[in-house]
């Protein structure tokens, strides 16, 4: 495999590992109501696991209030029981055709255990990155072995790994600490 094809491999890797981490972050509760705290969460549909963002128009009126109306009346119930089984720790209010989540603000426990969550959730994204970073790095190794890299080549592309590496983790960094603000602040 030519050194380009490491290194772009290699970096669609860690984009996709930072994005992931990203989607994640949207997932954590704050004291403010967001979509993206219930979008991502899967709802029984006629058997099917499926996303409620799919499901359902969600809004959000006021800081402390997410609006969920389903496009099909039905599945309000369906909905509503995958809210509650989901980790939110919000009970929805329903009225049939509409479902209320009414977000409480967070304690000083809570915040601190959130923050404690996206810290190892950080950690684990790192983690991914480093992990990337080891693979390309035996990828280039053995194009040396091999012959088709130079001694100089090999390490220039390990070079431009690290770099990948080191940038990636710095935006997890930054996304960490975003994250971590909004917590704290809420």
């Amino acid at each position: 495999m030519p050194m380009d094809d490491i290194l772009l491999e290699c970096e669609e890797k860690m984009e996709k590992a930072v994005d992931f981490f990203h989607k994640e972050l949207r997932g954590i509760r704050t004291g403010r109501a967001s979509a993206g705290l219930v979008e991502h969460i899967r709802v029984d549909y006629y058997g099917s696991p499926t996303e409620l963002r799919q499901l359902a128009s969600i809004a959000v009126p006021e800081p402390d209030m997410i609006v969920i109306k389903p496009f099909d009346p039905g599945s309000a119930k369906d909905i509503e029981r995958a809210i509650q089984a989901s980790d939110l720790g919000i009970t929805p209010i329903t009225d049939g055709r509409i479902i209320r989540l009414p977000i409480p603000s967070l304690s000083v426990e809570r915040r601190t255990r959130l923050a404690a969550q996206l810290k190892k959730m950080a950690e684990e994204a790192r983690v991914t990155i480093r992990n990337i970073r080891r693979d390309a790095n035996k990828d280039v190794d053995k194009e040396e072995k091999e012959g088709a890299l130079t001694e100089d080549d090999a390490r220039k592309c390990k070079e431009e790994i690290q770099s990948l590496t080191d940038a990636c983790a710095k935006k997890i960094d930054q996304l960490l600490e975003e994250k971590n603000k909004e917590v704290m602040e809420a």
